[in-house]
């Protein structure tokens, strides 16, 4: 941040910001728009959270952007601590009917300390994701101190990180991309004067890197996994860099390679790790980045750059939102967010949408390991909380935006991932339970890894699969293919027939419960967490049931079984309203005596959201209750927790009171300077579930109902949005003047009937595939598309 950025910060004046294009600029983004959103800075990065991050899926890198000195941070989506492992407690299933009795008797205490010895898994920790390491990239001619009108940027259309600056008379520039086509990072260096690319490059992979001969003009480095929590490390990394200079020429030096006058300099990078599935390890990764290398050594720059950016284009131009500019806007990245007043910004909310949808495109694409905690970079062998799949709302939440905002491919890791928790948790059902179908708890990992873990207070809840079948069933209702549908039917059946064979009978009545769960992590205040039947358990398995029913009647089969999901669902404990008029948390009136009235958590109202049993509709008093237990919550939480919060107060109508919350995750501290969500620390599922909110401002579908602009604040008075995905395969576009419908097309991919309302305006449409659909506003005229 410069003077005239702090000025800025004082008068939000309109100030010119541009810098010379770099050489040749223009003819490498023929396709760009002149307004493309992207992060822009006038320095390098100083700490990790400035740098800008890329990624295919497979391979990430967190780009610094130094003068001199480019330190690539490196993470590969198979790179874990351990190796295929199977953590149930031999002791769980005796000791189970004896944590049962003692949680209805109310002597959670006990239940604890038994649950702790005798349920929660050996070892009782998960395997954490690891950092790669890091590909030093050396420009040995320029010093730091040399360098003049300096910048780099994040174009997200392109999905292009790039650094420019002048030194010594000279113009450099070095670009680097993630290809998912062709499995590779590259980087190129040039400058506008011949010959002048002196470069180095060495890997920074850690004392246990081990280097091995490649060809003369590569690096190849190996590694070995680590060991955690009494498990062996099971895995091999490779990291190889080939660099291709044009002009000059390459010299090896002990474990570097030198380059000399070249005109410019491409850098080829590839990982690979011998995982191969949750229960192989068998890859063998020196050979994988061989061949990586050769296929892309073979084609052009230009070539990767535009097969890079042809692929990452077709999902990233899918969906759009526009919501006004202001001179704040004119501002570098990291002064917007230290302004802290997005109130000012309104364009920052699309740049944060725009982010959003990169990130999900950088790190979750079929043939990868879905998001995880930190999506997927990472530079801790040991981060919080393992940088793993924390799945009692952090995995959900990095799904919520992928459906709604015109992503549907990249859920594909997160179904592969499911299906693989299935065969895992048939396992852990079996020995743990003694029941049917399949379970996961509040966490797993690259592993699979399915008991509990963390210690009863955390781990003991078994909804984890469950949840994540509801994404399965979202994935369908968004996309509607019968195919897809019977491939994850299986997984939706035993999700739920384990509950078929595990809920018990409320004492005194014939109602259902799940015992032992808890409430995630919060603490009731009557000796711990855990208890029996709380509130999320319950609308999570309401919405399990109902889909499955669904989904069978679609699939036409498994009627009979179908047929007791039904009878098990309509038994089950239904929502109560506490003494406060609240929601309540669990199957007694425990809300008041919780010690953190503030928790982030707000499990409970996982019905209003991201579930739809709870509606102002159709359940008035319970949303009531909802939105009681929402202000008793309070408005201030993590970044997720306000994410999660903003779409809470989305769903009850009251955009003014969403946006406050919004306008809390976009600043800081809860924003970092390179838009990175912050718990803290960093955790990616705020970035995701914010956008999701964002969305929820402005369209929500469900059933045969379309609502358009349901929350509507008054500070977007103007905007757009297109390429939303509603349930029943459809998607539009909408645009509103002074808070206003001004446009909203429709255009479904089946036939059907659909209720579109806007305010007290409602419209009763036939759809009708290829067919678009135009209403105009306000009134919901139809006219001619």
């Amino acid at each position: 941040m410069d003077r005239r950025e702090l000025l800025g910060l004082a008068a939000l004046g309109a100030l010119d910001l541009s810098w010379p294009a770099s050489p040749g600029a223009a003819a490498q983004q023929t396709d760009r728009t002149a307004d493309a959103p992207r992060l822009w800075y006038r320095q390098p990065a100083r700490m990790w959270l400035e740098a800008l991050p890329v990624g295919n899926g497979m391979l990430g890198a967190m780009v610094s952007g130094g003068v001199r000195d480019e330190l690539l941070q490196l993470n590969h989506h198979g790179w874990w601590a351990g190796q295929p492992y199977h953590p149930v407690n031999p002791a769980a299933r005796e000791a189970l009917p004896r944590v049962r009795q003692l949680i209805l008797d109310g002597r959670i205490k006990e239940a604890h300390t038994l649950a702790d010895a005798a349920l929660v898994g050996r070892p009782a920790s998960q395997m954490p994701y690891q950092t790669a390491g890091a590909l030093l990239v050396r420009l040995t001619g320029v010093n730091d101190n040399d360098a003049e009108s300096y910048e780099r940027d994040l174009d997200l259309d392109g999905a292009l990180a790039s650094a420019s600056f002048t030194a010594g008379g000279r113009r450099y520039r070095r670009e680097v991309f993630a290809s998912h086509v062709d499995r590779v990072l590259v980087v190129r260096l040039s400058c506008d004067a011949p010959g002048a690319i002196d470069a180095q490059l060495a890997w920074r992979a850690g004392p246990d890197a081990a280097a091995l001969p490649a060809g003369d003009d590569q690096l190849l480095s190996v590694l070995r996994g680590a060991s955690s929590a009494g498990v062996p490390g099971g895995l091999t990394l490779a990291l190889r860099a080939q660099a291709l200079p044009r002009g000059g020429r390459v010299v090896r030096e002990g474990d570097a390679l030198t380059v000399r006058g070249a005109d410019e300099l491409v850098v080829l990078v590839a990982l690979d790790s011998s995982h191969r599935r949750f229960d192989r390890v068998d890859g063998d990764p020196v050979a994988a980045t061989r061949d990586l290398l050769a296929a892309a050594a073979a084609k052009s720059y230009a070539t990767l750059l535009a097969n890079h950016q042809a692929d990452h284009r077709q999902l990233f131009r899918a969906a759009a939102l526009e919501i006004g500019r202001s001179p704040v806007a004119e501002l570098s990245t990291d002064a917007r967010v230290a302004i802290s007043r997005p109130q000012d910004d309104p364009a920052l909310a699309s740049l944060y949408f725009a982010y959003a949808r990169y990130l999900l495109i950088a790190c979750s694409r079929i043939g990868g390991q879905p998001a995880n905690l930190q999506g997927m970079w990472n530079d801790s062998n040991a981060p919080a909380w393992g940088s793993k799949y924390t799945i009692n709302i952090n995995t959900q939440m990095n799904y919520w935006l992928a459906e709604p905002a015109n992503l549907a491919p990249c859920v594909a890791p997160l179904v592969a991932m499911v299906e693989e928790l299935a065969a895992s948790g048939a396992r852990t059902a079996r020995e743990m339970y003694g029941a049917r179908g399949w379970v996961a708890h509040h966490n797993t990992d690259l592993w699979r890894a399915t008991a509990p873990v963390d210690g009863s207070f955390w781990g003991l809840w078994p909804m984890g699969g469950a949840w994540l079948c509801l994404h399965l069933w979202d994935h369908y209702d968004y996309g509607r293919s019968a195919a897809f549908l019977r491939r994850v039917w299986p997984v939706m059946r035993g999700a739920a027939l384990f509950f078929l064979d595990t809920l018990a009978p409320e004492p005194g009545s014939d109602r259902l419960l799940t015992n032992p769960s808890l409430s995630p992590e919060n603490d009731h205040g009557h000796g711990g967490s855990l208890c029996a039947g709380p509130a999320m358990d319950m609308q999570i398995l309401r919405d399990l049931f109902a889909r499955c029913v669904e989904a069978g009647a679609i699939l036409r089969l498994d009627a009979d079984l179908c047929a007791r999901f039904a009878a098990a669902r309509a038994r089950l404990i239904p929502d109560r309203v506490g003494r406060a008029g609240q929601l309540m948390e669990w199957r007694d009136d425990w809300d008041g005596d919780a010690p953190d009235q503030r928790h982030r958590h707000v499990s409970h109202l996982y019905g209003l959201y991201p579930s739809d049993q709870i509606n102002r509709d159709d359940t008035p008093a319970l949303a009531a209750a909802a939105r009681r237990s929402l202000e008793r919550r309070g408005d201030a939480s993590t970044g997720w927790g306000l994410a999660w919060r903003a779409s809470l107060w989305a769903r009850l109508g009251d955009g003014e009171r969403a946006l406050g919350v919004l306008h809390r995750l976009l600043s800081s501290p809860r924003t970092y300077p390179n838009l990175f969500d912050a718990h803290p620390p960093f955790q990616i599922d705020g970035n995701f579930g914010g956008a999701a909110a964002m969305i929820e401002l402005l369209v929500h579908s469900r059933g045969d109902l379309l609502e358009l602009l349901p929350a509507l604040p008054a500070a977007w008075p103007h905007g757009s949005i297109r390429g939303v995905r509603v349930r029943g395969a459809a998607e539009l576009d909408l645009r509103w003047t002074n808070g206003q419908l001004s446009e909203c097309l429709i255009r479904p991919r089946i036939g059907g009937t659909r209720v579109v309302r806007c305010g007290s305006d409602r419209r009763t449409v036939e759809l009708r595939p290829g067919r678009i659909v135009r209403l105009l506003g306000p009134g919901l005229q139809a006219a001619d598309a």
